[in-house]
């Protein structure tokens, strides 16, 4: 495997900047994030002496050399797996994600994906950004949340579409069915979301220090009967895009998302609970959560694209029944 070398000068108008904002700047197709794991990394040698501090000043003459790896050839299966392609031209794909489906392999995971589906729908022509693991993909959404996803085909799209996500541009909003009834029925979660203190498999919004996380929420529907616990139908529309964030967000408001395994609750038994009732929940075996819509800018067109979808069939099922029984 061969490194690509990248040697530039720096002129008098660029005295004085970062390096890994005069790299950016010469390299528009690399996203910032990419570049500043190179320079730790030490990929970056000014005068040739090698830096690896992003926030370096540069002076006029200096000799800036980056060297990058070429992608890892991945080794990944390609499988013949249908998919729910909801927009497809040559930079990228939009796909709505069913519902049980990984997106990238992983330990335990290596079949089935949605990368290895990908990797047989586009033959092979997909972005290898991240390495051989997650050709393509430029985001993600869990094993058990539906919904839409925008896969790179190239690395020009890849490092475009990660700039928007970078920017907290991209437009994305999930539909979430949650116990009780959050109030106030509308408003704006932002905290800390970090590691657990109490389990390093969790993410949490009671951190000392974590990334800023801003998710904006508002009621659609209340689920109110007799003889079952009150729901709601939420739509959460995300400013950032942290680790679990809308899980852990309506966790920690005490309105928990119905499903989750590891930040839901046990709800207490109801006496003389509908037995309808009691057996859909018994059906459902995942996170009430459905990444609803998406928007961005086109990487090369410019154009604003905006994409939407319905609920899967399980949550439609679902909301139908909590229709029903809530009357």
């Amino acid at each position: 495997m061969t490194n690509k070398k990248y040697m530039f000068s720096v002129e008098e108008e660029q005295n004085g900047k970062r390096v890994d904002q005069f790299i950016t700047e010469q390299l528009p197709s690399f996203s910032r994030t990419k570049i500043g794991k190179l320079v730790k990394e030490g990929a970056l040698l000014i005068n040739n002496k090698s830096i690896n501090e992003n926030a370096k000043k540069i002076v006029t003459g200096d000799q800036i050399q980056l060297e990058v790896p070429e992608p890892i050839v991945t080794d990944t299966v390609a499988q013949d797996i249908k998919l729910n392609i909801i927009f497809e031209d040559k930079d990228l794909l939009v796909v709505n994600k069913p519902i049980g489906m990984v997106v990238h392999p992983g330990a335990g995971n290596m079949n089935g994906t949605l990368v290895n589906a990908l990797l047989h729908h586009c033959k092979g022509n997909l972005s290898g950004i991240n390495g051989e693991l997650r050709p393509g993909i430029v985001h993600r959404i869990d094993k058990d949340t539906s919904g839409l996803l925008v896969v790179a085909k190239n690395d020009v799209a890849h490092n475009e579409l990660a700039k928007q996500f970078e920017d907290h541009s991209i437009t994305r909003s999930y539909l979430a069915f949650v116990w009780g009834m959050i109030k106030p029925t509308s408003g704006r979660i932002e905290t800390l979301i970090g590691r657990s203190r109490y389990n390093r498999q969790k993410m949490s919004a009671d951190v000392g220090q974590g990334k800023n996380a801003i998710t904006n929420y508002k009621t659609l529907e209340i689920y109110k009967g007799k003889n079952i616990p009150d729901i709601s139908l939420i739509e959460c529309v995300l400013e950032t895009g942290r680790t679990h964030q809308i899980r852990v967000h309506l966790s920690h408001k005490g309105n928990p998302i119905i499903g989750d395994p590891t930040y839901g609750k046990k709800i207490k038994k109801i006496r003389d609970i509908d037995p309808d009732f009691e057996q859909l929940l018994n059906n459902i075996t995942f996170q009430a959560l459905h990444a609803k819509s998406l928007g961005f800018i086109h990487p090369t067109s410019g154009k604003e694209l905006f994409f939407t979808t319905d609920l899967p069939k399980d949550l439609l099922n679902f909301q139908k029944m909590l229709k029903k029984l809530g009357n």
